[in-house]
């Protein structure tokens, strides 16, 4: 790692930059492979641009600057990125982020990695609905069936707002839609979006928009960002819409499938640059908060489908960073 420091020194003389739209995309689509990097282009974001590098994507609330994702772009130029934004913003806290990300940050500015959460990663070409451990996969979609649901990928809109509000509704949080950790339904955006919707007696009662995932300017996979469901259909339709997405995904030739984050999904062993009292409370947020957001639910309902599973950061400076988690749930409208 001192190496890679040192080898910043003839770098950091690159201007700061500021991309234009189009070119921040060409960044996406080279570089986007984390499962939050198409979110980096939601409307509110800001951007610390470096031209020939990539950018990093951030929100500001209280004061304080929150970083959502990876950098976007090359993993080797991870540190020059990060060395300039962490200058510019020395108390920024980074949330979804990687083990190299975790890695440099804390060797060279000493800041915490603690887990944040859990991501998790099917690859297609090993994909199928056998097995034991699929039966609850199975049996929604035999239920699906039975009650003459269908699904379609369509891009026009078929009642999504109104299946979106009677779910909202039907939520923990339930003024109004999460953000930055979860983009908005509506971005300006959209390009290679895919949406699936299920129908019951041709009207629309459930629907997913996956979000591409680049590498080298190719589509790696595809992560199910938004899904909603009418409210008399809690069960299942998420399973049915899932299964046959990925039916379609993998005829296609793309590799994988991923899941996204899985939010307090944390591995009980401390690692050396976590903070412990951190670890604590936010297992004991999992255990007790699912009055905030429903945790279990969402991490039963994923590991159902038997993914790879790998551990996601969030960076900070103090501890146990209250005022910085508080401001960021503010943020993300789960406060």
């Amino acid at each position: 790692m001192s190496d890679q420091i040192l080898a910043l020194d003839g770098i950091r003389s690159a201007a700061e930059g500021n991309f234009g739209f189009a070119e921040r995309v060409g960044y996406l689509k080279q570089y986007g492979v984390h499962s939050q990097s198409f979110s980096t282009l939601q409307p509110g974001m800001q951007y610390f641009d470096m031209p020939g590098v990539g950018y990093v994507a951030y929100m500001r609330k209280w004061g304080g600057t929150f970083v959502l994702s990876d950098p976007v772009c090359a993993t080797e130029n991870f540190a020059v990125i990060l060395e300039k934004f962490h200058t510019r913003f020395p108390n920024a806290c980074y949330i979804q982020v990687s083990k190299p990300v975790v890695d440099f940050l804390h060797l060279r500015f000493g800041l915490f990695g603690t887990q944040f959460g859990s991501e998790s990663r099917i690859t297609l070409q090993d994909w199928s609905l056998r097995g034991k451990k699929k039966q609850i996969l199975r049996t929604a979609l035999n239920q699906a069936e039975k009650n003459g649901i269908t699904v379609k990928e369509r891009f026009s809109d078929d009642h999504t707002r109104e299946i979106s509000d009677a779910w909202i509704r039907t939520r923990k949080c339930k003024s109004k839609e999460i953000r930055f950790l979860i983009r908005p339904m509506e971005m300006d955006y959209r390009e290679n979006e895919r949406h699936f919707y299920a129908y019951q007696d041709g009207k629309a009662v459930g629907f997913i928009y996956f979000d591409p995932i680049y590498r080298n300017n190719e589509i790696i996979s595809y992560v199910p960002n938004i899904s909603r469901a009418n409210a008399d259909f809690r069960q299942g339709i998420f399973y049915t819409l899932m299964a046959h997405a990925l039916e379609v995904f993998k005829a296609e030739g793309i590799p994988y499938l991923d899941l996204g984050l899985i939010p307090l999904s944390l591995d009980p062993a401390t690692e050396h640059q976590e903070s412990r009292p951190l670890k604590r409370l936010l297992h004991g947020v999992y255990e007790k908060g699912n009055f905030l957001y429903n945790f279990k639910g969402l991490e039963f309902t994923k590991s159902r489908f038997r993914g790879d599973t790998f551990k996601t950061y969030c960076c900070h400076r103090r501890t146990i960073p209250a005022l910085e988690f508080l401001a960021m749930f503010k943020l993300t409208r789960l406060l």
